[in-house]
């Protein structure tokens, strides 16, 4: 069977992988959970209109910053676009079809056009992502689920990153109870000896969809803070 490359989903799990295991390269941060949601209607304004789509710049005003952490942190740099890697998928056929889809603009991927990123290290050992991306609300959860739905669907699988393997595990983690729907999972990734735990936990609150990934007690400590400043009003 010949697997196709992945998407900027798939991508970006295997970027988190390469960040954080030992003799990887660095890249940006992730850009997928997974778990069981739980669904609510858009919400709407008084003329009936759902909540407002934000812009880019938009939604970098609202990403976490130095002034919103403890001491101890540190922004990673934004690196160029271009230099990652190609990424194929092994044993999961879902999220394989899912890359492919995403790759011929069908859909699939985490690629809404409207999206802001942030990666801090913590002197305390272990680091933290944050993502933001705005869209209607019927299309963040649409584009988030199916991805959700495939890796549900693949407890255990493979990628390369290049040439490199990268074992992945995803156990279903509980999620808070915050916004309109909720994801969040547990992913063991193995490579060269090194195994290393993520956990990543996405919020839908309307129109904003919020992803914070990394080691799990920095997500468990952030994310709260995180959610409070992407979805600020006034």
């Amino acid at each position: 069977m010949q697997h196709r490359t992945a998407s900027a989903a798939v991508l970006g799990i295997t970027a988190l992988t390469l960040a954080i295991l030992p003799g990887c390269s660095p890249s940006s941060p992730a850009r997928t959970t997974t778990s069981s949601s739980d669904s609510a209607a858009p919400r709407t304004d008084g003329n009936g209109r759902g909540d407002a789509v934000l812009s880019s710049p938009e939604l970098a005003v609202r990403l976490l910053d130095e002034n919103d952490l403890v001491t101890g942190y540190t922004r990673k740099p934004d690196r160029p676009s271009g230099g990652d890697a190609d990424v194929t998928v092994l044993g999961c056929p879902a999220l394989d079809d899912l890359g492919a889809d995403a790759a011929t603009g069908s859909g699939g991927g985490l690629d809404f056009p409207r999206s802001a990123k942030t990666a801090f290290t913590y002197t305390g050992s272990g680091e933290v992502t944050e993502e933001l991306y705005s869209d209607a609300a019927i299309k963040l959860s649409d584009g988030t689920g199916r991805i959700f739905d495939a890796m549900t669907g693949c407890p255990a699988y493979q990628v390369l990153a290049g040439s490199t393997p990268v074992d992945i595990a995803t156990q279903e983690a509980p999620a808070p109870r915050l916004g309109d729907e909720r994801w969040s999972h547990l992913l063991t990734f193995s490579s060269g000896g090194a195994e290393t735990v993520v956990k990543q936990t996405a919020i839908r609150d309307g129109s904003v969809l919020l992803i914070v990934s990394g080691s799990p007690a920095l997500v468990d400590r952030h994310l709260d803070t995180a959610l409070a400043k992407a979805t600020a009003t006034g």
